[in-house]
């Protein structure tokens, strides 16, 4: 039986990661591409050659050459520039729509079939940018950002609670940025809600700290977080190829739902073989659905601009 075949666009310190976490769990034959000359097949080289102590065995190639990634059932796009100090991730749009849409022309010509995951910023008009260029069916088209946003709250809380992360369910929506929705109302703790266990204040701090959750990394390490995100994609990935029904946030296209009118945002769906299967509508209240509607606008405005340099 054929295996999957994933190719992950981008050696950087997010492609390279994703890449070795991908191996570690099977999920295929990768193919880490970069236009830098030896970076994607060193570093496929150290992570196939780690695969014998850590008992992984899926090819791993890293190539320039965009034909070795043919019929990929999945791609995954890290390509693009990170964010500095200082730096928003809106400041990024320019030069990385011109990379996506350079990228996204590639997986058209050779993998029509391919399902698409965006992780490069800022995500919300990269997937935008993909989905646009690639002409790919919307459902196949999808950003890695609520998972992300997910984890970090998840991880504020436990810390906090002092509790088992694995205990914690998130549900975070709109873009991925400051404007972020996370849903206090909707996280809870072995399926008790956090408005049980923690104050009014309290929620609020976390929240704005998983809204800063990017640039608080940035500003320690001068560039983006890798580990985090490519931990992230890789779940969606998985969810995806094993056909899981994974329910989590992520950026997906929303139309009639939450009355987007045809952009794509963070809301909680189902992900399986067929990419984003199903987008779940909550009933939200009034303020979370204000909050949206900001966030919302925010995606809006960039899509705009997305369209203006294409």
């Amino acid at each position: 039986m054929a295996r999957d075949k994933v190719t992950i666009v981008g050696a950087g310190k997010v492609g390279a990661t994703t890449a070795h976490i991908a191996a570690t769990k099977q999920l295929g034959d990768i193919v880490l591409l970069d236009i830098a000359e030896g970076l994607a097949e060193g570093k496929a080289l150290d992570i196939a050659q780690a695969g014998s102590i850590q008992l992984y065995g899926p090819n791993i190639i890293g190539t320039r050459d965009w034909q070795m990634s043919a019929d990929s059932h999945l791609v995954i796009i890290t390509s693009g520039l990170p964010r500095k100090p200082g730096m928003s991730r809106d400041d990024l749009l320019t030069k990385n729509v011109q990379i996506v849409k350079d990228v996204s022309q590639q997986i058209a010509k050779h993998s029509p079939n391919s399902i698409v995951i965006v992780v490069c910023n800022p995500l919300d008009a990269m997937v935008y940018t993909a989905a646009k260029i690639t002409g790919f069916a919307r459902n196949k088209v999808m950003g890695m950002a609520g998972t992300l946003d997910s984890a970090r709250f998840s991880y504020f809380l436990a810390s906090e609670l002092d509790v088992s992360v694995e205990d914690i369910k998130c549900v975070l929506m709109g873009g991925h940025g400051d404007d972020m929705v996370p849903l206090p109302r909707f996280t809870s703790v072995s399926g008790i809600p956090i408005t049980e266990l923690l104050d009014e204040d309290k929620i609020a701090e976390l929240i704005e700290r998983t809204r800063k959750g990017g640039i608080e990394v940035v500003n320690l390490l001068g560039y983006s977080a890798y580990y985090a995100p490519a931990a992230g994609v890789v779940k969606m990935a998985e969810a995806i190829l094993k056909d899981k029904k994974t329910l989590m946030s992520c950026c997906a296209y929303c139309d009639s739902e939450y009355d987007a009118g045809g952009y794509f945002v963070g809301v909680p769906a189902i992900l399986g073989k067929n990419g984003v299967e199903k987008i779940v509508a909550l009933d939200l209240n009034d303020s979370e659905l204000a909050q949206f509607k900001k966030s919302l606008a925010h995606v809006k405005h960039l899509a705009q601009q997305v369209d203006g340099l294409l």
